[in-house]
């Protein structure tokens, strides 16, 4: 190797290794584990489906706030002063960890086809988008809140369909409670949601 490449390498693997730091909250040490959310929904032995034309179901990206916009559990404290809850990441943001709970949900949940929003060109048939308001702790409650205002729109159609889903659940503010109170308030909008599409 050429002194050049072996100067290069660990610059490269140096700065490789910051921005995986940036990501996962940025400037101190990476956390001891990450965290994500579980689907609660039985899961079927298998999946075979097909659907007609315009029965395909695709969910979208729901848009979220600046305070939920990051890997951490936004903490809110009346109605300005929001927080993080401490030692508490997750994998990758709330609006994609959701879109793909809610994704799996309603596979399990429903007989429906569903399908990646890059897969549109498949089949437009039925489009859930929505807004991701709430995903974090309220101190204030002492509860997490998982609200979603969903809109619904099928191919063709002349009518949107909306629907606000909220799911609370106890915690104490520590990242050990805050955490499966959130994914299981998740699951229940997640299910919520899945049974309005399957209607």
């Amino acid at each position: 190797m050429s002194p050049m490449l072996r100067l290069a390498a660990p610059i490269a693997l140096a700065i490789s290794l910051t921005a995986c730091a940036g990501l996962l909250g940025g400037g101190g040490k990476a956390p001891p584990w990450l965290l994500t959310l579980t689907p609660q929904s039985p899961a079927p032995d298998s999946i075979a489906r097909t659907a007609k034309a315009g029965e395909a179901v695709m969910i979208e990206l729901p848009l979220v706030p600046k305070e939920i916009r990051t890997n951490r559990v936004p903490v809110h404290s009346g109605p300005i002063a929001i927080a993080y809850v401490q030692d508490l990441t997750w994998v990758d943001t709330p609006d994609k960890l959701f879109q793909d709970l809610l994704t799996e949900t309603v596979t399990r949940v429903t007989n429906r086809v569903v399908l990646d929003p890059k897969q549109s060109s498949l089949d437009p048939g039925m489009t859930i988008t929505g807004s991701l308001s709430r995903f974090g702790y309220d101190a204030q409650e002492g509860m997490v809140v998982v609200r979603y205002d969903a809109a619904k729109t099928r191919a063709g159609a002349n009518a949107v369909e909306t629907r606000r889903f909220e799911a609370r659940e106890s915690a104490d503010g520590t990242a050990a409670s805050v955490a499966p109170a959130i994914n299981a308030a998740a699951n229940r909008v997640a299910i919520d949601v899945a049974q309005w599409v399957g209607n």
